[in-house]
């Protein structure tokens, strides 16, 4: 009986730690705008390359990838629901103009279960359906 009590006492320090942690990342993402450079062997100017953007809570509300020109290249936004999870991503291409929507589903234990994506009249076009073994 002990025993059990020690080890449900653990579990439950367990989950704590974890939940913590997620909450600590998010708490350094708040309101961080990442940029990355990339420099090319021989070259002496870095361009850049990607920018990610986060909101308030420190969720990813936003991805920019740039060509090598300089130009966007395309722009993923991010959507959540009430308890942060991502459930829907808007992905743009170079000009700015919605390609493609992705509808997120999640199993109960917060693993993706399917992503549906949609055309941007919405007309489904694939659904991803995702496995997992332990």
């Amino acid at each position: 009986m002990k025993t059990k009590i020690i080890l449900l006492a653990l579990l439950v320090g367990l989950g704590f730690s974890l939940s913590a942690q997620t909450t600590d990342k998010r708490e350094r993402k708040k309101n961080l705008t990442v940029k990355e450079y990339k420099l090319k062997t021989g070259s002496k100017t870095p361009r850049l390359d990607d920018i990610t953007r986060y909101d308030a809570n420190g969720l990813k509300v936003e991805e920019i990838e740039y060509s090598s020109d300089g130009s966007q290249k395309s722009r993923v936004v991010y959507e959540y629901d009430a308890n942060g999870v991502c459930t829907r991503e808007l992905v743009y291409d170079h000009k700015n103009k919605i390609q493609k929507i992705r509808k997120i589903e999640y199993n109960a234990d917060g693993t993706k279960h399917k992503i549906y994506v949609y055309s941007p009249k919405g007309n489904l076009e694939t659904t991803r359906t995702f496995e997992y073994s332990y």
